[in-house]
C-alpha cells in the first residue's frame, strides 16, 4: 500500500516538474522575445530607473517574471492539474485573467520602486506570454482531437447528422459531437426557424433556415438523421418537426428537456429517441421539494401496493427524502422482491422494510401499524383492471372499498399523521365496477374523516392512466407489435387522460403536503389523448408504418368502458388547492352515522354471486353509477 502511494505521489510530482519546466521555458522565451522587440523600438527597454541589478541581467529578470507567472498559472489557472487536451473557454478566461493580474502587480511594483523590467517590456510580455500559453494548450487539444479522429476504425464511422436549433444548446451539441468522434455523429448542417441566422454558421457549420426545403438540403449535405436541439419548444412544434423528418425518411432524435438539463442529470449530447411521454403536452412539473422533504424526512412512511407501477415509484421518490423507515407493504411476493432489490441498488437498503401482507387481513395490518407506527400512509394497493373487475365486481368491492375502509380504521386507531389514498378518474360518474368501487372508497374516506377525535388527515387523489403501468394499454400494444399482430383499439374516438408515472407520483407527494382532512383532489392531466394516436405513435417508434406494416383494428367498446373520462361528479365543484397542478373538489360528505350501514351493505353485496345484483347494490348507494348489465 505504501509503495502504491509512493508511486502515485512520485508520478504526480514528476508530471508537475516536467510541466513546470516546459511552460517555464516558454514563459522565459516570451520574455526574451519581448525584450528583443522592445529593444528595436526604444533603447531603455530594461532598468530605466536606478536599480540594484546591472542593466544586462536580462536572464535573471526573465527567470523572476517567468517564475511569478508560472506560480500564478499553476495556482489560479490550473496549469498543473488540468489535462492539457481539455482546453476550453473557461480555461482561456482563467489564463488571460491570471497573466493580466501578474502584469498589473509587476507594473505597479516597477512604478513605485523605480526598479525591475520596463513597463513597455511588461506590456509586450503580457501579450506574447498569453498568446504562447493559449496557443500551446490549443495545439494540445487539436492534436488530441486529430488523434481521436485518426483512431476511428471503419466500424466507428460517424453518421452525418443535421441539427434543428442553432441556439446555445445546438451549438454546444455540435461542438461536443465534433470534439468527440466516439459519439459516432458528425454534424454537417443546422436548420432553424429564425430567419436572421440563415446563411451564417455556428461552430463552423452552416445554417440554412427552416425545414421548408429539407429534401434539397438532405441531398446536398447527405445526412441521415435529424437531431432536435430545442429543449424548450412546445411539444406541438416538436411533433410537427418529427412528422416532416419521418416523411423524408430521416431518423429523429432529441436532446433532453429543459428540466433534465437544469437538474444536471444529463448533458446535451445525451440524445434520446421519441417516447410516449412526448404525446403529453403540459408545462414542466414544479414541485415544492422543501415541503415534501419536510413532510417525509425522518418519518416512518408506509406504502401499500409497494410493488405496483404507482406504489414502486412512490417508494423511490419517498426514499430520496431520507425517511427514518420506509415500509413496503405488498401482497405479491415477486413484486415485493423486485422493488426491494431496486431500492437497495439505488442505495436505500438501510431504511426499507419489505412486508408481505394483504390489506384485507386486518390482524396482520394492525400488527404492522402497532410495531412500526407509521407517520404517513400512501395507499396505492387496488384492483385496477376494468374488464377483469367488471366480471368480478364483488372482488372490487372487497379490495378497493372495504379494504380501504379497514385501513382508515387502523390508521385512525394508531394516530397516523396523514393518509393519502390513490383514486382514479374512473370514479367520476362511473360506468364500471372498478371506478364505482373507488368512488365508494372516496365516500367512506370523507365520511370517516368526520369521526370525533380523529387525528389523521385523510385525503384522496384522483388521476388518469399512467404511461407504462402494468395494467395500461401500452404493454399490450408493444406485445402485439413484437408479434406482428394488429393493434386492437376499442373505438376510433376513445380518449383517455395520461400522465407519466414520476409526474403522477410527484404530485401525489405534493398533495400530502397541502391536503386537508376529508378532501378529494384531482391532478391536472393536461389534454386527453386518443388511444388510436397512442397506437400509431408506438408503431412509428418501432420503425414501422401504421396501416402499412402494422394494422390498427377497431374491436368495439368493452363492458363498462367510456369514450371520454370526466373531470368531476355531479354536485362537485373545483376550488384552488395551493398548487397550480392540483385542484380540490368541494362536495357534501356522507354523514358519519350512515357509514356503518354502508359498510354492512357492501359486505352483503360483495358476497353475492350474481354480477348484476352486485352492480344494482352499488348503484343504490352511488346513484351516478351507470352499470353495464349482463
Amino acid at each position: 500500500m505504501f509503495s502504491q502511494l509512493f508511486f502515485k505521489t512520485h508520478s504526480s510530482f514528476r508530471r508537475i516538474a516536467n510541466r513546470s519546466l516546459f511552460f517555464g521555458l516558454i514563459l522565459l522565451l516570451t520574455f526574451f522575445f519581448s525584450h528583443e522587440v522592445v529593444s528595436l523600438i526604444v533603447s531603455d527597454c530594461v532598468f530605466p530607473y536606478s536599480s540594484v541589478f546591472p542593466r544586462d541581467m536580462v536572464l535573471l529578470q526573465g527567470l523572476i517574471v517567468a517564475s511569478i507567472q508560472l506560480l500564478a498559472l499553476g495556482k489560479f489557472a490550473g496549469l498543473f492539474q488540468g489535462l492539457l487536451r481539455y482546453f476550453r473557454i473557461p480555461d482561456l478566461y482563467r489564463t488571460v485573467l491570471t497573466l493580466t493580474i501578474v502584469f498589473v502587480v509587476l507594473f505597479v511594483f516597477t512604478t513605485l520602486f523605480k526598479t525591475g523590467p520596463s513597463r513597455r517590456l511588461l506590456c509586450f510580455d503580457l501579450i506574447f506570454a498569453t498568446s504562447a500559453i493559449c496557443t500551446v494548450r490549443g495545439f494540445f487539444r487539436m492534436a488530441w482531437e486529430r488523434k481521436s479522429v485518426d483512431d476511428i476504425t471503419p466500424e466507428m464511422q460517424r453518421t452525418r447528422v443535421a441539427i434543428f436549433g442553432a441556439g446555445d444548446v445546438g451549438a454546444e451539441l455540435a461542438a461536443t459531437l465534433l470534439a468527440k468522434p466516439t459519439l459516432k455523429k458528425k454534424p454537417v448542417v443546422f436548420f432553424d426557424d429564425d430567419a436572421t441566422k440563415k446563411n451564417f454558421s455556428v461552430v463552423g457549420i452552416p445554417v440554412v433556415g427552416s425545414l421548408e426545403h429539407l429534401s434539397f438540403y438532405r441531398e446536398h449535405y447527405n445526412f441521415d438523421e435529424l437531431i432536435l436541439a430545442i429543449p424548450a419548444a412546445k411539444i406541438t412544434r416538436v411533433r410537427e418537426l418529427r412528422k416532416i423528418a419521418i416523411a423524408a425518411g430521416l431518423k429523429v432524435t432529441l436532446v433532453p428537456g429543459v428540466e433534465e438539463l437544469s437538474r444536471g442529470n444529463v448533458s446535451v449530447s445525451t440524445l434520446r429517441q421519441f417516447d410516449l411521454q412526448d404525446l403529453l403536452d403540459r408545462p414542466p412539473l414544479n414541485l415544492n421539494g422543501s415541503e415534501i422533504n419536510k413532510m417525509l424526512g425522518g418519518k416512518v412512511v408506509l406504502v401499500t401496493g409497494a410493488g405496483g407501477s404507482i406504489g414502486s415509484e412512490i417508494c423511490r421518490q419517498v426514499a430520496r427524502c431520507a425517511p427514518a423507515r420506509l415500509l413496503l407493504v405488498e401482497q405479491c411476493e415477486v413484486q415485493l422482491y423486485q422493488i426491494e432489490q431496486n431500492l437497495i441498488s439505488l442505495g436505500f437498503g438501510d431504511c426499507i422494510v419489505p412486508i408481505i401482507a394483504d390489506i384485507l387481513d386486518t390482524q396482520r395490518m394492525e400488527e404492522v401499524f402497532e410495531k412500526y407506527k407509521p407517520d404517513i400512509v400512501f395507499h396505492a394497493a387496488a384492483h385496477k383492471h376494468v374488464p377483469m373487475m367488471e366480471r368480478q365486481p364483488g372482488e372490487a368491492i372487497k379490495n378497493n372499498s372495504l379494504g380501504s375502509l379497514g385501513l382508515f380504521e387502523i390508521a385512525e386507531k394508531f394516530q397516523t399523521g396523514a393518509f393519502v389514498m390513490i383514486s382514479t378518474d374512473k370514479a367520476i360518474n362511473p360506468t364500471n365496477a372498478m371506478g364505482a368501487s373507488k368512488r365508494l372508497a372516496e365516500i367512506m374516506l370523507q365520511s370517516f374523516a368526520q369521526k370525533p377525535g380523529n387525528k389523521t388527515r385523510f385525503m384522496a387523489v384522483r388521476f388518469g392512466n399512467v404511461l407504462g403501468s402494468s395494467g395500461s394499454v401500452i404493454p399490450m400494444f408493444k406485445k402485439q407489435i413484437e408479434n406482428g399482430e394488429p393493434l386492437t383499439v376499442t373505438h376510433p374516438d376513445i380518449q383517455r387522460y395520461f400522465m407519466t408515472i414520476p409526474e403522477a407520483c410527484g404530485l401525489v407527494l405534493q398533495t400530502g403536503t397541502i391536503g386537508k382532512n376529508g378532501s378529494i383532489y384531482v391532478l391536472d392531466m393536461g389534454a386527453p389523448v386518443k388511444i388510436i394516436d397512442v397506437a400509431r405513435h408506438l408503431i412509428e417508434l418501432s420503425g414501422l408504418r401504421p396501416d402499412i406494416d402494422i394494422e390498427i383494428k377497431i374491436t368495439g367498446l368493452r363492458p363498462g368502458e367510456k369514450l371520454f373520462e370526466e373531470l368531476k361528479s355531479t354536485g362537485e365543484n373545483y376550488e384552488p388547492s395551493g398548487h397550480a397542478r392540483i385542484s380540490r373538489f368541494k362536495c357534501e360528505p356522507m354523514p358519519l352515522e350512515k357509514l356503518e350501514d354502508l359498510k354492512q351493505h357492501l359486505i352483503k353485496i360483495s358476497r353475492l354471486s350474481a354480477r348484476n345484483e352486485i352492480k344494482f347494490g352499488i348503484q343504490a348507494v352511488v346513484p351516478e353509477y351507470k352499470p353495464f348489465l349482463d
